[in-house]
């Protein structure tokens, strides 16, 4: 029989059990007194490096933070920016970066789950969610996002989303360890883009 739900032992259970995570999250748009507990979710997704690591991690490219609390403040702050965040058991699992940009796109970044949920299907309905009330509240109509070039597998994943090349290349911020500490002289960001339909994502 599984445990009382919105306990500790309800979330390890459903969590043991690997089961696909879409049908029971909450949604929700994060505070500013969030931040702290965002910043860890996003550092255990990118820079993990104990016995439990995603596939999303980046330790083997930069070490150190990819954000704190306060960097995440400045962006919450900021006009037109949203952090969509879901929880899964009453556990922050999962959240996404949405920033308007004019006339009608969005800029999609810090999207993480949790290293233990990843695999499960979290991961595409945290971004078709992202997308949907991004067309439905701003009326966008692209979306963009910027990945580190070396990290195939996850070029791959968002071509699977529907996302492809712009050919445009952005420098990675060598020298402002805020973002991490670079183990390699040769990272660089790709930029990739998807058309959205104005009824939504399907």
């Amino acid at each position: 029989m599984a445990p009382v739900p919105g306990t500790p032992y309800h979330r390890a259970f459903l969590m043991e059990r690997g089961c696909r995570v879409c049908a029971i999250t909450e949604w929700s748009f994060a505070r500013a007194d969030e931040a702290a507990a965002l910043a860890d979710l996003v550092n255990d997704a990118y820079r993990a490096t104990g016995p439990v690591k995603g596939w999303t991690s980046e330790a083997h490219l930069l070490g150190g933070q990819r954000i704190d609390a306060d960097m995440l403040r400045e962006i919450l702050a900021r006009d037109d920016s949203r952090i969509l965040q879901t929880h899964v058991a009453g556990t922050l699992c999962g959240c996404i970066h949405l920033e308007k940009t004019p006339p009608t796109g969005v800029d999609l970044g810090l999207f993480a789950i949790r290293p233990g949920l990843q695999g499960r299907g979290l991961g595409r309905s945290v971004i078709e969610h992202a997308e949907r009330w991004a067309v439905t509240r701003w009326g966008t109509r692209r979306a963009e996002i910027t990945v580190i070039d070396l990290r195939q597998d996850l070029v791959a994943w968002y071509r699977r989303m529907g996302y492809d090349f712009t050919g445009e290349r952005r420098a990675f911020p060598y020298g402002d360890e805020r973002f991490g500490i670079p183990k390699r002289r040769d990272l660089a960001f790709t930029v990739m883009r998807k058309a959205l339909p104005d009824h939504g994502v399907s």
